[in-house]
């Protein structure tokens, strides 16, 4: 017993020691990954797009910070300034840059939603009658037959209707005979109580061509024949044969098709930028490129709690009844919003804190600005603040790349454009005057120390003596991993015969976008930029 305790005792030791070794060695290891800020940075290039600011290494020959107290990451500001970059033609050209200008446009707010359609209330009549009777013989008798307005539906008996009638024709009687009377006031009264014999039928709606056939032939109509008052579809039909009816009994609906309502469902984030008689166009379906056009009537005052959507009612015209009630439609509403200053929504980076728009100065100087934006409508986004009209952008989504990561390495790998970058000055038009070959001892370049080499010749082979080379390496953040983008440097000395040398560290492994600068007498004679995978592991 007392050897089983021991020997369990000695295995969680074990396991604990294991532990805590693995947790030491994940700090140290950390904490060697940390790198100096040198002063000497503060004009180098640094990311476009937002993340992690960058944590520099200045190396100079030995490697060593170049002075100053250092700074570790985490004093390092959160947003990374916007420094212009610059594309030469030949890389432009590959990453398929395009650009364009700023413009004043005429713009919709589009709202897409789906819908289904549905009959107009307003366009929907009610037959019935204003007497009680009895149904002879019915003419419209299916659902969705379609009748025309004054096309007869059926006939009806009604004892107290043929009782009216009689009473009307004896009143027509007595007013022919009393109507040469001399007795005051007994030609009058017969005119009167024709008068309200006629008023009563009139009452019960008895069609005027009803009324005329009992006035020409003096006899009481038995079956009365009641016609539509409208032109469209039964929608619904109470009506049979020897069926009694009463004033409050519904015969027919009748509805016309000729107009009709959608109701749209809305998301409810999307219904403040509707208003009552905004227009609106519907495309179904089953018949591809055909638009019918209609406009908002209201927006009903209530919310799906399921669909967190708000029906938004449509009145669209029908022509040739193609929409039928119940048919799922698509809704595009469109929310004018005048005249206003607008980019493609392409030229637009968000980074989620910001919105970036590439400036284009001309000959491969791009200058990232922030810009505040509006709605979008459609391809485009509404500009409030940032940029002004007829300036030149770059338009093509293949620059910004599809991640942040990416777009940091793009703008990393560039030297900032010297001054008058854009313009016509001789020094932005200057050509390279220089070769520059680079290599790296061990080569590939491992993470630690590594030595670098440029040799420089001009355009006729010669060794190219006295000047100033800075090598800039730039690896982009890797959020998923934890890791900021660094910037580091190191200066090159001159050896004699073209050749310069020098050494520095590289915190980590993986790829670096690497940018060579040679300046002479204060002027650039030569730059070139490569991405160099360095081994070691991160």
């Amino acid at each position: 017993m007392n050897k089983y305790v021991v020997r369990t005792s000695l295995i969680w030791l074990g396991v604990f020691a294991i532990v805590v070794a693995g947790w030491l060695f994940y700090h140290s290891h950390k904490s060697s990954q940390r790198v100096t800020i040198s002063p000497a940075m503060s004009s180098e290039v640094q990311p476009a797009a937002e993340g992690p600011a960058a944590a520099p290494t200045s190396m100079a020959g030995g490697g060593a910070p170049a002075g100053g107290s250092p700074q570790t990451q985490e004093g390092a500001p959160d947003r990374a300034p916007l420094t212009p970059v610059q594309l030469s033609p030949q890389r432009m050209q590959s990453i398929g840059v395009q650009t364009g200008t700023v413009e004043y446009k005429q713009l919709d707010n589009d709202v897409r939603a789906t819908g289904n359609v549905d009959i107009d209330e307003r366009l929907i009549a009610y037959v019935q009658v204003r007497f009680a009777g009895y149904i002879r013989q019915v003419f419209a008798n299916a659902t969705y037959q379609y009748v025309r307005k004054g096309e007869p539906l059926f006939t009806i008996y009604s004892p107290d209707l043929v009782a009216t009638q009689q009473e009307y024709l004896l009143a027509r009687q007595d007013q022919k005979s009393l109507s040469a009377s001399t007795v005051d006031g007994v030609a009058s009264g017969a005119a009167s109580l024709t008068a309200a014999a006629e008023q009563r039928l009139q009452q019960w709606q008895i069609p005027q061509s009803e009324l005329q056939k009992l006035k020409s032939t003096g006899k009481p109509i038995t079956d009365l024949t009641i016609n539509s008052p409208v032109s469209g579809y039964i929608t619904e039909y109470n009506a049979l044969p020897n069926m009694f009816v009463e004033p409050s009994t519904r015969l027919y609906t009748v509805a016309d098709l000729s107009r009709v309502w959608v109701y749209a469902q809305v998301f409810q984030d999307d219904v403040g930028r509707l208003k009552p008689g905004d227009a609106a166009q519907i495309t179904v379906d089953a018949y591809p490129g055909r638009v019918f056009h209609g406009r908002i009537d209201q927006i009903l005052p209530q919310v799906d709690l399921a669909t967190r959507t708000v029906r938004v009612r449509l009145v669209v015209q029908n022509p040739g009844l193609k929409l039928k009630p119940g048919m799922y439609v698509n809704c595009d509403l469109k929310a004018p919003l005048g005249r206003q200053l607008a980019v493609s929504s392409s030229a637009v980076f968000q980074t989620g804190t910001r919105s970036l728009v590439f400036l284009d100065k001309g000959d491969g100087y791009l200058a990232p600005t922030e810009v505040t934006l509006g709605p979008q409508a459609g391809e485009y986004f509404v500009v409030l603040k940032g940029l002004k009209a007829h300036q030149r952008i770059v338009t093509s989504a293949n620059f910004l790349i599809d991640s942040e990561s990416q777009l940091q390495a793009a703008a990393g790998s560039f030297t900032p454009p010297p001054p008058g970058a854009g313009s016509n000055s001789p020094s932005a038009n200057t050509p390279s005057l220089g070769t520059i070959d680079f290599t790296t001892d061990p080569n590939p370049p491992q993470k630690g120390r590594t030595v670098f080499r440029v040799r420089l010749t001009d355009s006729k082979g010669n060794a190219i003596s006295g000047a100033q080379v800075t090598i800039r390496f730039y690896m982009a953040a890797m959020p998923a991993m934890g890791m900021a983008a660094v910037n580091t440097s190191a200066t090159l000395t001159d050896q004699g015969a073209g050749l310069y040398e020098g050494t520095g560290s590289l915190g980590t492994g993986g790829t670096w976008q690497v940018t060579i600068a040679v300046q002479k007498n204060g002027r650039t004679v030569a730059s070139k930029q490569l991405s160099v995978t360095a081994t070691g592991g991160m």
